[in-house]
């Protein structure tokens, strides 16, 4: 590529004159904005003011972006098109998680369903021209390949101790155009010692996600069924709130597993009972139960904590003798995994993500938008904790899990039960 002469004698003049000007910045700044409207002549089919039978549409002025080069920051203009867009090949690839943004933009865009924070975006985007729908389908069906390989890899190289799973509620359009609020269920896992395996073999792993309704049986049924046809295998302890389509279905797809109620949602639900004026006496009161050092200890706490409580507000003895077992899974595990597994809170960050980044779209057009941003969000997730050097528990700490052994009469998840 040969720059335009206008090009280099801006560039000489910045040689010749040197006046706080960072020369190495500025020839790079040159070169990527020269490279940008080469390409965009190309998409265009001519040059600036150019007449030629083979322009398919005009420019209509230009926004500023400010890319982080090795010789510094650099400001550059990228071209807006009276139809379709642009946007330039050198500064690809975004990130999967802002492809997928665009992608759920765009399609609530031409679908006319989008919210005016999704309006204020499109604009931001440089595309408040307009954008096709065959582009948008294009967008779609690239990120739909790169998010369906991430959910139906296969887990069969190792074990998954420790899964957990929860769901969080975004707004979506239904095939009726009715806005509707849909379950988005997350699932991750610590996985155990595997020799195929090499860094990440005790990180915390997303397995999967799905759409539908958190209290369906046959709704969870269905994602764990799937989960385990993957190779999900070597669970000891299942994770989550006690969502009453889920646990009937723990009791059908893994059986003999434990199944661990997250101490804060129950502890959310006993607050529920108890005025607002004595909450923050029975919330420290609840705390002090797993403050224990073993599980005998444990277990005759929440016994005089059930007393205590129960004098004075009578509807929470039936909920704590209902849910001890549940809620104190976890002693029988490791008393270095207790603050691990206790609780569903090594969701929370995935879950805030997925909130943070719906926000920006409102009002989902479909349940494959949620699938295509959701999955994109994971599987960055899952990157990142790839490569990280930190494990989620110590080396020492998992190899306390005897693989023969089993985890105790707590909660044990069994068909009669």
């Amino acid at each position: 590529m040969a720059l335009s002469q206008s090009a280099l004698s801006e560039l000489l003049d910045a040689f010749r004159t040197g006046d706080g000007v960072n020369l190495i910045r500025e020839s790079v700044r040159m070169v990527m904005q020269e490279l940008i409207e080469t390409e965009a002549t190309e998409q265009i089919g001519a040059s600036r003011y150019e007449r030629t039978e083979a322009r398919t549409t005009e420019r209509n002025g230009a926004r500023s972006r400010l890319v982080a080069t090795q010789a510094g920051d650099v400001q550059l203009r990228i071209p807006k098109l009276r139809k379709g867009s642009f946007y330039p090949s050198i500064l690809e690839p975004r990130r999967r998680i802002d492809q997928a943004l665009y992608a759920v933009v765009m399609e609530a865009y031409v679908h006319g369903v989008s919210t005016r924070s999704v309006d204020d975006l499109v604009a931001a985007l440089g595309i408040d021209s307009g954008i096709s729908k065959s582009e948008v389908s294009r967008i779609c069906a690239g990120r739909g390949e790169v998010v369906g390989a991430f959910r139906t890899r296969s887990l069969d190289h190792t074990a998954f101790p420790y899964v957990y799973l929860d769901a969080t509620y975004l707004h979506v359009r239904n095939s009726s155009s009715q806005v509707t609020s849909m379950a988005v269920v997350v699932a991750t896992g610590i996985t155990a010692e595997g020799a195929r395996e090499v860094r990440p073999r005790k990180r915390v792993v997303p397995p999967g996600l799905a759409v539908g309704d958190s209290e369906d049986e046959v709704f969870w049924r269905g994602f764990l069924a799937s989960l385990k046809k993957r190779g999900l295998s070597g669970v000891r302890l299942v994770i989550s709130d006690q969502h009453a389509g889920l646990v009937a279905a723990l009791r059908r797809s893994f059986q003999g597993s434990g199944h661990q109620r997250c101490r804060v949602h129950f502890a959310r639900n006993l607050l529920a009972h108890v005025p607002k004026s004595h909450s923050d006496m029975v919330a420290a009161v609840f705390r002090t139960i797993f403050a224990q050092p073993d599980p005998a200890t444990a277990a005759s706490t929440w016994d005089e904590v059930r007393d205590q409580l129960a004098g004075r507000f009578p509807k929470l003895g039936p909920l704590m003798d209902q849910a001890k077992a549940e809620v104190l899974a976890f002693s029988t595990f490791p008393r270095a995994h207790w603050s691990k597994i206790w609780s569903t809170n090594p969701l929370e960050r995935v879950n805030k993500e997925i909130k943070r980044r719906a926000r920006v779209v409102g009002i989902f057009p479909n349940e494959a938008a949620v699938i295509r941003l959701v999955g994109a969000v994971l599987a960055d997730m899952h990157d990142e904790w790839q490569s990280g050097e930190r494990r989620y528990l110590s080396e020492g700490s998992m190899a306390l899990l005897d693989p023969s052994g089993d985890t105790g009469t707590i909660a044990a998840i069994n068909r009669g039960e």
